[in-house]
């Protein structure tokens, strides 16, 4: 008796595969599990429902001054072929 169970944890170990350890989807999970997609809150939630937005924790972009920048927002569909030479 006691041969067949440590056989058996033995066989249990085996049959662990890497993919088993794989990251948890919802797929894999249990019928109430929510992933999400992987976005930081905002705010909060309040006891009656509502909804709190904070701001230091929205994102905060910073654009520079880009009025004197040579080059345009735009790249052509039909690009001129441009001759390379190799260094050897």
């Amino acid at each position: 008796m006691p041969l067949g169970l440590i056989l058996g944890i033995g066989r249990a170990f085996r049959r662990k595969r890497p993919s088993s350890l794989d990251i948890l989807s919802s797929k894999r999970a249990p019928r109430g599990y929510y992933k999400g997609k992987n976005c930081k809150p905002t705010g909060f939630h309040t006891r009656k429902g509502g909804y709190v937005v904070m701001q230091e924790k929205l994102p905060n972009y910073v654009v520079p001054d880009l009025s004197d920048f040579k080059l345009k927002p735009y790249v052509s569909q039909c690009p001129i072929e441009a001759n390379t030479s190799e260094v050897s």
